[in-house]
Formats: structure tokens, C-alpha cells, sequence
């Protein structure tokens, strides 16, 4: 029983999803970066600007599987697209969706939050409005940052991220 669970312990640092904008490896045919060093090493200076940047989501995201807590970040994207729907059917309707998948007890991809919210949230659901999820989503927002955030810029993505940018931007100028 130990070997079969032991797989599930083993955290994996694998970047292999970000071969499409990673500087390509010395024994690859170059293809043109989509990353600068620039742009990786912006992600640390605010949690905001990592999730702003197309590859730094694509990034934290991948980090996040990792430790598996993506249900945080697909929750906060989810919220996200909520907030844009116009029509109060839909709402509706993305709401319940919304809610049975990340907030609900025992839901498949729980989010951690605390029975008080877990019921505002509930009951705001009753009368859906863009700003619904508001408070739930700030604490998840809150708990990546404080959290993830940290340990995602300590990672060996990130760091492999910024080195090999880093390493590419050197090749060039030479």
C-alpha cells in the first residue's frame, strides 16, 4: 500500500507546459522567446503582476498543480469570468455552477474557507449579483498570496524561469 500512496506525495517541479515560451535548451532549434528577464523577474515584485501577465498565470498555475491547490487559482479565474456576465440567467446559473464546485461542502474542488463565508456566499446566491463572490474570492486571493505566491517565487519553476531567460538575454548580446 505504501509504494502505490507514495506517488501521491512526490511533489513534481515540472515546467514541461512551459516549453512553448521557455528559451529553448542548447541542444534545441532556437525558436523566437516569448519571455524576457525582464518580464519574469517583474512577477516578483507583486502578486498582481504575476497574475496580470499571460506566462506568469500560465506559471503559478502550473506551480500551483504541484502542490495541488490549483482549485484556488481555477476559483479565482472562475470568479473572474463571473463578474463579467451580464445576463442575470446566466449568472444564475455560472453562479450555482460556481459555488457546487468550489464552495460547497464535500464540492470536488473545495476551496478553503470558513463556514461564515461558505453561507453569506450561500445566501448572496439567492439574488446574484456581479460582486456575489467578492469576499470569498479576496480571502482565496488573499491566502495565494500570502502563501503560494512566496513558495511559487522560491520554486525551481520560477527560478528555472528566470535563469534561463536570464541566460538566453546573455546569448543574445554577445
Amino acid at each position: 500500500m505504501k509504494p502505490r500512496l507514495g506517488c501521491l506525495s512526490n511533489k513534481s517541479d515540472s515546467y514541461n507546459d512551459f516549453s512553448e515560451f521557455l528559451p529553448p535548451a542548447p541542444d534545441r532549434p532556437a525558436r523566437s522567446l516569448k519571455l524576457s528577464t525582464d518580464e519574469v523577474s517583474q512577477w516578483a515584485t507583486s502578486f498582481n503582476a504575476l497574475l496580470s501577465h499571460k506566462y506568469g498565470l500560465a506559471a503559478f498555475r502550473t506551480f500551483l498543480k504541484t502542490e495541488f491547490s490549483d482549485e484556488n487559482i481555477e476559483f479565482w479565474l472562475a470568479c473572474e469570468d463571473y463578474k463579467k456576465i451580464k445576463s442575470p440567467t446566466k449568472m444564475a446559473s455560472k453562479g450555482n455552477k460556481i459555488y457546487k464546485e468550489f464552495i460547497d461542502v464535500q464540492a470536488p474542488r473545495e476551496v478553503n474557507i470558513d463556514f461564515r463565508t461558505r453561507e453569506e456566499t450561500r445566501q448572496s446566491l439567492l439574488d446574484p449579483s456581479p460582486s456575489s463572490f467578492n469576499e470569498v474570492q479576496a480571502r482565496v486571493y488573499s491566502l495565494m498570496e500570502k502563501d503560494s505566491y512566496p513558495r511559487f517565487l522560491r520554486s525551481k519553476i520560477y527560478q528555472d524561469l528566470l535563469n534561463r531567460t536570464h541566460t538566453h538575454c546573455q546569448r543574445k548580446s554577445v
